[in-house]
């Protein structure tokens, strides 16, 4: 959208916060170079971003304690390859001071949120689903592992700012229907390309209702819409969490002006909204849950960095206590970090998982993409709570994978097919 070049026009988040970081005026459309506050790579890119450092002879980090380098798609280990990847990751923390987050210790995603973004900063991650701290009134985006690589080096990096699009959310959830719902259905709406580097603002009473748990999953999954970041503006609700991890010292206000210029506005009503499923094998390919009701499924998949926090455990462990899984269908349980690992341990909520069934997977990304702990057989069909199911990312480019809420999920690792969650609640 075309706009005044006085410089007069009132801005969003994303370019409150981009120009912030750029010392200039910045306006959607606009080239800054612009300071990162943290970086982050994992074991699927960090090697090729520190080889790439290597070959130029700049094997450094310019603010190493906020360098994060996470083994967490192969944690651990399945392969020797693998294990020379991590090496490179190890030998890179050793000498330059980057903090290393090891096998044990979860995904990167959740872990950023847990332990170092905070409200107007900037993270730059080499892998695509960086913008979960977005939840936090973030720029967080995912880039290449040579562009992180140079940021990592330099403590710079250089952006297009991205348009907006305004997404205003009105009503109550009703029993058995989550953010996770909101989230699929928005992205049926506008297509998996219908945000293509842009910057989605989530607003709206239902958003200053939500916790932060499901901002998170929404922000989680704006790159799925195509989108360059998903922000929301920062209150009470931020304050409080991240006081409860000890950086209530971090809050500030986060927020676009009144009149900022979107690209466009999309106002969604959760009211009527039901259960939403993604089908094999695009997220946009989505339909309500009585459309796909009875489909069967040979394996449940509840975790990730989309759903793996200890508020999608509870739900969860909520359906399936005292009872047993579907004797055909398998149940997979990865909390996102050791926190939520160790807090679901505390509350007993895996206790209950087991005693129903499920196999419960070390902290990590290994199923979700298809690495370890969960790869698919020939024509299986697997119902996830992560964020993607295109073909092949579960290890077999001959399975089907279904995106889900994690009452969804539990539902069915109850009956054997996709199943409503609402009868359970």
């Amino acid at each position: 959208m075309e706009r005044s070049r006085t410089r007069l026009v009132s801005k969003t988040i994303v370019e409150k916060i981009l120009s912030e970081h750029s010392g200039l005026d910045a306006y959607a459309g606009d080239i800054v170079v612009a300071n990162i506050d943290a970086a982050l790579v994992q074991d699927g890119t960090g090697p090729l971003a520190v080889q790439q450092l290597q070959k130029l002879g700049m094997e450094q980090a310019a603010n190493p304690e906020r360098t994060i380098l996470f083994i967490d798609h192969a944690a651990p280990s399945p392969r020797k390859e693998l294990s020379n990847a991590h090496k490179i990751l190890r030998d890179f923390a050793a000498k330059t001071g980057a903090i290393l987050s090891d096998v044990d210790e979860g995904v990167c995603h959740q872990r950023m949120v847990e332990d170092y973004m905070n409200p107007g900063e900037v993270l730059i991650g080499a892998d695509s689903h960086t913008c979960t701290a977005g939840a936090l009134g973030a720029f967080a985006t995912g880039m290449g592992s040579t562009d992180v690589a140079i940021g990592i080096a330099s403590g710079k990096t250089w952006l297009r700012v991205p348009e907006t699009i305004k997404v205003y959310v009105t009503g109550e959830f009703k029993k058995g229907v989550y953010p996770k719902d909101l989230m699929l259905h928005f992205i049926g709406m506008i297509g998996a390309d219908g945000a293509t580097y842009q910057s989605i603002e989530f607003c709206g009473p239902t958003i200053d209702a939500m916790d932060m748990s499901g901002r998170f999953t929404l922000a989680n999954m704006a790159v799925e819409a195509g989108a360059k970041a998903g922000l929301f503006k920062t209150d009470e609700t931020t304050k409080k969490y991240l006081e409860e991890r000890g950086r209530g010292d971090k809050w500030r206000e986060i927020a676009p002006d009144a009149d900022a210029t979107y690209e466009r506005v999309v106002e969604i009503d959760v009211t009527d909204l039901e259960p939403t499923i993604s089908c094999p094998h695009t997220v946009d390919n989505t339909k309500t849950i009585s459309e796909v009701i009875g489909t069967k499924v040979d394996q449940v998949f509840i975790g990730t960095c989309t759903n793996g926090r200890i508020e999608d455990l509870r739900i969860a462990a909520q359906i399936l206590a005292g009872k047993s899984r579907n004797p055909n269908t398998r149940l997979l349980v990865c909390p996102a970090s050791k926190e939520v690992y160790l807090q679901a341990i505390e509350e007993g909520i895996l206790a209950k998982l087991a005693s129903a069934g499920a196999a419960i997977i070390n902290p990590g990304c290994g199923a979700c993409v298809g690495v370890h702990g969960g790869i698919l057989g020939d024509g299986e069909v697997c119902l996830a709570t992560q964020n993607r199911n295109f073909q092949g990312r579960m290890g077999n480019t001959e399975a089907f994978i279904y995106l889900s809420s994690p009452a969804v999920a539990a539902a069915t690792a109850l009956e054997g097919v996709i199943a409503d969650p609402r009868k359970y609640l």
